[in-house]
This record gives C-alpha cells, structure tokens and sequence, in this order.
C-alpha cells in the first residue's frame, strides 16, 4: 500500500514537473507584482523619504535651537529651574570682590565705608533646588562685549545692578584701559581694549515722566506720559544686550496720573489710570519698542522683576514699627512673600509677556530677594541730607530699606543674568 502524499509532495506532479495549482500561484503573484509594483516602491520610498525629512527636520530644529539664542554657549539642564532655591553660607566663595576694590561703588552702597559693623550679608550664595548656578566667568563676558553695547535700563536699583556687573568685570581690565563717565541720564564704562561699553541709562519709568531728571527727581505727585518711550528709546538703539527694570517708582498708591498730550502743553490733558493699567501700558510700550528695534537674532533683551523692600517688620512676624535696621539674618519662611511686592503688577507682566511673540528673557529676582532683609543699605550710606536730631534717636525712621549693599544681594542678580545669558 502506498504512503499519502504530503502536503509539499502533492503540489508536484511527477519528477522536476510544477503543480499547476504552484503555477498558478507564482503567475499570479507576478502578476500583481508588475502591475503594482512601481506603487508599492512609491509607497514604501515615500516612507523612506518621510521618515529621513522628520530625522533631518528634529536634528535641523536642534541645531536651530542650539544656536538661534545669541551669545548662548550652552543650556541650563532639563527641569532646572535657577531662580528657585534657598540661601547657604558660603564663607570660601563670597564675596565676590571686595567694597574697596571697586571704585565705582556710589557712597549710597558702600555700607563697609559707612560703618556697617558686619559682613554676614556678605558671604550668601544662591543654590538653585536642582541643580547648580554657572560660575560668572568675567573672561567670557568681555570677550563676548567686545565691540559691542550692553545697557542696564530703568531706575537706582538697575543702577545697583550695573554697578554690581562693573565691579564683577574691571579687575580683569588694567587701570589706563578703562573708564567710567556720566553724561545726563547715560552713565558709560567703557573697557577700551575690547572696544566694548557697559551703560547706564536713567528711566525709572521707561516712558517720559516728570521725574527723568538724573539728580533732581524727588518728586512725589509723579506723572508719565503715554506713548513716550521713544523720548528715551532713542538713547538706547544700537545696544546688543538690554537689560530693563520698573517698578518701585509706580508705588505712589493705588492710582497713577497718565498724560495724554504733552508736558509742554500749557493745559494738561492728565487722567488717573489704576497703577495696574498703567504699568501695562508701560509694559506694552517696551514690547513694542524692542520688537521694532532690537534684532532677535543678534541681541538680547532681559527684563528684572521687582526689587521686594523690608519696610514692614510686622511682614515677618516681628513687631509693628521695626524695618530692616539692625536685621542680620535672613528670613527662613520659603513662601515669605512682603507686603510691599504687589502680586497684581507681576501678574501683569506674565500677562503682557505670555501674549508677546517678543523674545525677552525674565529674571524672576523676587522670591530670592524676599527673604534677604539683611542685604539692605539700612543706615549704612552716605545722606543725601543732614539727619535731625530725632532721626539720629531713631535709625529705624532713616534707614534705608530699599537699597542694597554691594558686594551683596545684586551680585547674585548678576549671576542669574550670566546664567541666562550664557546658558539659557
């Protein structure tokens, strides 16, 4: 009896001859494959080529945002968020130069010269929760500012601010190549060998107002002018960094007078806005001024929050009456938050700014400043008047506690703007 076929066998009829079931099959088989073949090499090289077009896309986009950001030579790591943290001693690294080595400290600043009994302010470093701040690298800086403008915009505390960035900076340079003068409102250092400015300009508003004078700007009844960026905007053309601040001069209560015509008008056409609105329209006025003037792809442009003051100690759980004079140590409460600081005009920055398509960079300088009630000028300063006898009685009724003392709090500042600035 003969075994079955198997299956493979019973595709085969006799020796070396095909099934024509098997024949049947191949034919249709290349049948199809020439009828649709160019089809399915379309297809699958369309594949091919969409997948290499998204492979060139991701790597081109990288290389773009690796190199769109001018002057960035790196990037802050994932999820590193620097303007978060807290205060640890740091007795080897701070400060970070002396007060009597840098000239160009104002007699308002220099709290050592002025009898400050204590350095502590002097020797706090800012540790971010997750990772670690850059070190400020002068070198850098100068070689990145050669041949070109950095300007600091706004009123004394961006005026601190620059100082600060100065005094971080001028050791490098020798004594004959550099040079500080004031003309008006612009105040220049200039490092010569690099071809490279840092300035000043006074603008405590950013638009006109009635207190632009450099010197004489004591003023309370203050008064700005809609629309009026360009009276100091024209100043600050042909800068390649900007870094901008206003806030404390718009503390004049709960409203803000706002011209509509001009201040030479012999009738004023003046109207009250809330202080929110008109800091917005201040907002919107600097957007639109960097937007038509600043070349994103060449510069950069920085804005820094408000500056918190210590003029409550009932704000940190002291009695009412006191300030920050006498105040040595730092505030430990992680969501201190001063009365001072009005949560309303910082919501109108995130505002303005989210609505923006203006790169600008914030530096988030006021948590972190919160709780240094310690870092103020206080006492410590130069007058601008003779004290009366019954100020002499009380220091807490003179004591300045909006100021800062450098080397100081503002060197941080500093540091955050390298970080920002370098490694964004």
């Amino acid at each position: 009896m003969k075994a079955p076929l198997s299956a493979s066998s019973s595709l085969l009829r006799g020796k070396g001859r095909l099934s024509p079931y098997l024949f049947t099959l191949i034919a249709f088989i290349l049948f199809v494959a020439i009828l649709y073949g160019q089809d399915f090499m379309c297809v699958f090289d369309e594949h091919l080529q969409s997948y290499s077009y998204s492979d060139k896309l991701s790597s081109t986009t990288q290389r773009v945002k690796q190199h769109k950001v001018p002057f960035a030579v790196g990037k802050t790591e994932e999820g590193c968020d620097i303007f978060s943290g807290s205060w640890v001693r740091d007795e080897l690294n701070r400060p970070l130069y002396e007060e009597s080595e840098c000239p160009y400290i104002q007699p308002q600043l220099t709290c050592q010269e002025h009898g400050r009994p204590d350095k502590d302010y002097q020797h706090w470093r800012w540790q971010p929760h997750h990772c670690d701040l850059p070190k400020f690298n002068a070198s850098l800086v100068l070689e990145t500012l050669r041949g070109k403008r950095m300007m600091f915009v706004g009123d004394s505390l961006n005026r601190g601010q620059y100082v600060s960035f100065v005094c971080l900076l001028h050791k490098l340079i020798p004594e004959d190549e550099k040079s500080m003068e004031t003309f008006d409102s612009l105040t220049v250092f200039t490092a010569k060998e690099y071809n490279a400015t840092i300035e000043f300009y006074w603008a405590p508003f950013l638009l006109e107002s009635n207190s632009d004078n450099a010197v004489i700007h004591r003023i309370s009844d203050r008064i700005v002018r809609k629309g009026s960026i360009n009276k100091h905007g024209k100043n600050w053309k042909g800068v390649d960094i900007v870094v901008f601040n206003t806030y404390l001069w718009w503390m004049t209560g709960l409203k803000m007078k706002v011209l509509l015509g001009s201040f030479d008008d012999e009738v004023k056409d003046i109207v009250e806005l809330s202080t929110e609105e008109a800091y917005r329209m201040a907002m919107k006025s600097m957007l639109r001024w960097v937007r038509l003037n600043m070349d994103p792809k060449k510069t950069r442009v920085f804005f820094t929050s408000m500056s918190p003051s210590h003029g409550k100690s009932i704000d940190w759980g002291d009695e009412e009456g006191g300030n920050c004079y006498n105040e040595t140590s730092l505030i430990d409460d992680p969501n201190y938050w001063g009365s001072d600081c009005r949560k309303s005009i910082m919501e109108v920055i995130g505002e303005v700014f989210s609505k923006s398509k203006v790169p600008i960079t914030f530096l988030n300088i006021t948590q972190l400043s919160s709780y240094r009630r310690d870092a103020h000028t206080s006492i410590y300063k130069k007058q601008w008047s003779p004290l009366t006898p019954e100020q002499l009685a009380n220091p807490v009724s003179y004591a300045d506690c909006v100021h800062w003392c450098l080397p100081g709090l503002q060197d941080t500042w500093n540091e955050l703007l390298f970080a920002k600035l370098f490694y964004p």
